[in-house]
């Protein structure tokens, strides 16, 4: 029996390992280009042919990770192993991938090159078996809205973190070089990175017990056959998280150049991130009340609300922070309901086809979201190309508008098309019938399975029936 003690402790767990991606994720999505550009002094043009390239790269690796999880086989399960092993590489390579050496500026990109794709297929091997893991852990689909709201919650917590205090522990690590002040703050992030996955690894388990026996990958395709609801989310990912990617990578150029208040980095950072926390609170809650479809549609509806104010307010900062709270509370939401939805596809998958492909459904989830990602850094590194951005310098005119299209015109595009894509998602509306039917045909194979070992050892005159 699991109790509620239990069920809190698996919770807690799963929540931690979204907190520890993110103490590394968020420095990527803030800092990382600004980090190239800025502090390392690598062209911009050449930044983004980097993002480009290497978040493509790790994009194959998560589907190339899926396939593996898909075939693990331990005593601690199919995902949750990678929490144990990907901790420390996941660590190291975080402090590594912003560390400036003195190596010319050739040198300085083949580094970047290495560390950065590097990291990034250590957060696939962490990452990855987050998503994949989550159908194990229970059928029961308001179960798992909470154990994504958890998730959702820690990763904010996380991403605030970093937002509130990577800029003051630059400043006060570095004494004047932010070089140094980049390395030591990512020093501090990973150790904690680390040991929380720890905490993970210890905290859950596979109690659901997934019918896929020595399946090919031929077979592992086969679950996305006639699949709609999952190519319908897949392509949601591209310009749900797209919007996202370019939204967070500008923010610290529009503060520092477009507004001219670098002082408010953090202030706008940390609400983006933390504001979210108070929309995940009443995911569950809401999520009982209506289909996950239209709730995502609510909440992106919000978050648009919330750009076109920051948009229409210029560099008035009382309309910024007023958008970006009204954009964050949306964004809490859909993004918690989206972490809930995407197990759902898997188990219409395995409704269909008798093949359950966590794995390998979860890495394409992951791969689509690094395209998503690589977009959006390679074409928001081309539009600042384009309006002759130069970095430590007051910014011209299109210099200035190529970063207002990076930090909220784009990402407000994106967002709308995001929502046109998911009207045409039905799956809610199935997924009861789905769930039982499932169900009743695992306990129907249990129940053969059970009859044919007893008639093997129970009976030397019956021959083995054929399962």
């Amino acid at each position: 029996m699991v109790t509620k003690a239990g069920i809190w402790k698996q919770r807690l767990g799963y929540g931690v390992a979204d907190f520890a991606c993110n103490l590394i994720w968020q420095m990527i999505t803030l800092y990382l280009m600004f980090f190239y550009t800025d502090v390392m002094g690598l062209q911009v043009l050449a930044v983004s042919a980097l993002l480009l390239v290497t978040r493509v790269v790790d994009g194959v690796a998560d589907a190339i990770m899926g396939i593996i999880i898909d075939k693990t086989r331990t005593r601690w399960g199919k995902s949750r192993p990678y929490f144990l092993f990907g901790a420390i590489p996941f660590g190291i390579l975080g402090i590594l991938t912003f560390y400036v050496p003195d190596i010319g500026p050739v040198g300085k990109l083949i580094y970047a090159y290495f560390t950065y794709m590097g990291l990034s297929l250590a957060y696939t091997m962490v990452n990855i078996p987050m998503a994949s893991i989550l159908p194990s852990l229970t059928r029961d689909g308001q179960e798992r809205t909470v154990l994504a709201t958890t998730r959702i919650i820690f990763s904010f917590i996380g991403a605030t973190a970093v937002s509130v205090l990577t800029m003051p522990l630059v400043r006060m690590l570095g004494n004047g070089s932010q070089a140094h002040g980049f390395f030591w703050t990512m020093v501090i992030f990973s150790f904690v990175d680390m040991m929380l996955f720890f905490v993970t690894f210890k905290n859950v388990e596979e109690k659901v017990k997934l019918r896929q026996e020595k399946v090919t990958v031929a077979q592992t395709f086969s679950a996305l056959k006639g699949n709609t609801p999952w190519y319908i989310f897949a392509a949601n990912i591209i310009f749900m998280f797209g919007g996202m990617f370019f939204h967070q990578g500008s923010l610290i150029y529009y503060f520092t150049y477009y507004v001219n208040r670098p002082d408010l980095i953090g202030l706008v950072a940390g609400m983006g991130s933390l504001i979210p926390i108070i929309g995940t609170f009443v995911t569950p809650m809401l999520a009982r009340r209506m289909y996950k479809r239209n709730l995502f549609q609510i909440a992106s509806a919000v978050t648009v609300t919330g750009m076109l104010i920051m948009l229409i307010s210029g560099t008035n900062i009382f309309g910024l922070i007023v958008g970006a709270v009204i954009s964050a509370l949306g964004n809490g939401v859909r993004t918690a309901i989206y972490f809930s939805m995407q197990a759902d596809p898997v188990d219409y998958g395995e409704w269909k086809s008798g093949i359950s492909a966590a794995g390998f459904i979860s890495s394409l989830n992951g791969f689509i979201g690094k395209v998503a990602m690589a977009l959006a850094g390679a074409v928001s590194g081309v539009f600042l190309t384009w309006g002759n951005y130069a970095p430590n310098q007051t910014q011209s005119a299109s210099g200035l508008f190529a970063i207002q299209l990076n930090y909220l015109i784009i990402p407000l595009i994106l967002t709308v098309i995001s929502m046109i894509i998911m009207y045409f998602y039905r799956l809610d509306h199935i997924f009861p019938q789905i769930r039982n039917d499932i169900q009743e045909r695992n306990q129907a194979q249990d129940a053969s399975e059970g009859e044919n070992t007893s008639n093997v050892h129970g009976n030397k005159d019956i021959l083995p029936q054929s399962v």
